[in-house]
């Protein structure tokens, strides 16, 4: 009699509430402690009861913050307990001294939580060129450190307490069960300007209470991020500040094992699910953004050239003032397609607007503008793009340009 094949157990990935402390064993505060001028929060900490494992990514922009810098060094991790961010300051271009304070800030941070600095990681957000205001940090980490909190209400305000220019708090996190047992991801992220795909153009911070080590995390946060914030963008800058970080515990005691393994899918899907949520949140609240625009690719060659091709779309920013304008001005989609150095092929290759029709066999399709203009009025416009060579996909993540943008920009420093 032959033995019955086991048969994979089902994914089940499920949105819950929360953000970075959504995930068991993890605590998370953001206060005021006076580096911005506002008066908003300006220095938030999210720590886990035990020692994490930790991964990331970061800037690819040869000008970085020390803080940039010095998480680089350390990850990837099985040791990390930490981290601590603050806005309202890059301290980026700041030399020695601004190097000298982000050890400083590592170390402040590891004594109020009665732990190693090494496993303490640093990030900055906010205006390039200007020193951290070190006192004040220091005098407002025993606050921060006390009102550390496993409830969502802690996880919101450290989501909080890294914006910058955001108009909204960015959240995410989603419960994921499979056939060996259930663990939860979660994560916030900053974003609104200065934002372009070339690994991480934003500030993310993820937790989960799986257990993984640090050198399989590691590969898996740069899949995810590739398929995610490295196909997001506001205006084509990228910071000098820009990082993911992964944090994961292990306190569910589910583990997530090696290549192949039902566990890693599961993890995989529930990260892609949590990292593209912040990326469609970053998007929506672009600066000055009224839109959200998904730039949707299939029918490509390889999944490099989707990619190509939905980029250059994204920051195409004759598009981005067409959709603003709720023009359906397709010609500027064909063009950045034309540019973008994806394969296509020119008598296969499509184009929908909203779901309409617009572009196919190289010429223009019958369609009726003005109802197109009204539905390109909605908060979420989707742009579908096939290139009709082969079986790959890739969607890109932005916004449109409107006036407000250049208005926000032209005051950010003052």
């Amino acid at each position: 009699m032959q033995a019955k094949k086991s048969v994979p157990q089902p994914v089940k990935i499920e949105s819950v509430k929360g953000g970075v402390t959504a995930a068991a064993g993890f605590r998370a505060a953001g206060i005021r402690a006076g580096i911005k001028a506002s008066k908003k929060p300006d220095l938030a900490v999210v720590c886990s009861d035990l020692p994490a494992a930790a991964a990331g990514t970061f800037t690819t922009n040869a000008i970085r913050a020390s803080s940039v810098d010095r998480c680089e060094s350390i990850l990837p991790s099985n040791a990390v307990r930490a981290i601590m961010c603050n806005s309202g300051c890059a301290n980026a271009c700041t030399g020695v001294q601004g190097a000298r304070d982000t050890q400083t800030m590592a170390a402040i941070t590891a004594g109020a939580l009665k732990i190693v600095p090494k496993s303490v990681l640093v990030a900055s957000t906010g205006v390039i060129g200007k020193f951290m205001p070190m006192e004040r940090i220091n005098a407002a980490m025993p606050k921060l450190a006390g009102s550390l909190s496993p409830a969502a209400a802690g996880g919101a305000s450290f989501a909080e307490a890294i914006m910058t220019t955001d108009l909204v708090k960015k959240e995410a996190a989603v419960r994921v069960e499979y056939g060996a047992g259930a663990f939860t991801i979660g994560g916030a992220a900053k974003g609104s300007g200065m934002i372009q795909p070339n690994m991480a153009t934003m500030l993310c911070f993820i937790t989960t209470d799986a257990a993984i080590d640090s050198a399989l995390l590691d590969g898996i946060v740069k899949r995810v991020v590739n398929r995610t914030f490295n196909n997001l963008t506001v205006d084509g800058d990228t910071s000098t500040n820009d990082m993911v970080l992964v944090m994961a515990n292990g306190a569910s005691g589910v583990a997530v094992k090696g290549r192949g393994s039902a566990s890693l899918k599961a993890f995989e899907e529930g990260l892609f699910v949590v990292c593209n949520d912040l990326c469609k949140k970053i998007a929506a609240d672009g600066e000055g953004a009224t839109k959200r625009v998904e730039i949707s690719v299939k029918g490509a060659k390889t999944e490099e050239d989707a990619q190509l091709a939905a980029k250059a779309v994204a920051n195409s920013n004759l598009t981005k003032c067409a959709l603003f304008g709720n023009d359906p001005n397709w010609g500027r989609i064909a063009c950045a397609v034309g540019y973008s150095g994806a394969r296509f092929s020119k008598q296969k290759m499509s184009i929908k607007l909203c779901g309409v029709q617009v572009f196919k066999n190289l010429q223009p399709a019958e369609f009726d503008k003005k109802k197109l203009h009204l539905l390109m009025k909605k908060k979420v416009v989707r742009i579908d793009i096939d290139l009709g060579t082969g079986d790959k996909e890739a969607t890109a993540h932005t916004c449109d340009f409107s006036y407000d943008y250049v208005k926000i920009n032209a005051e950010y420093h003052t």
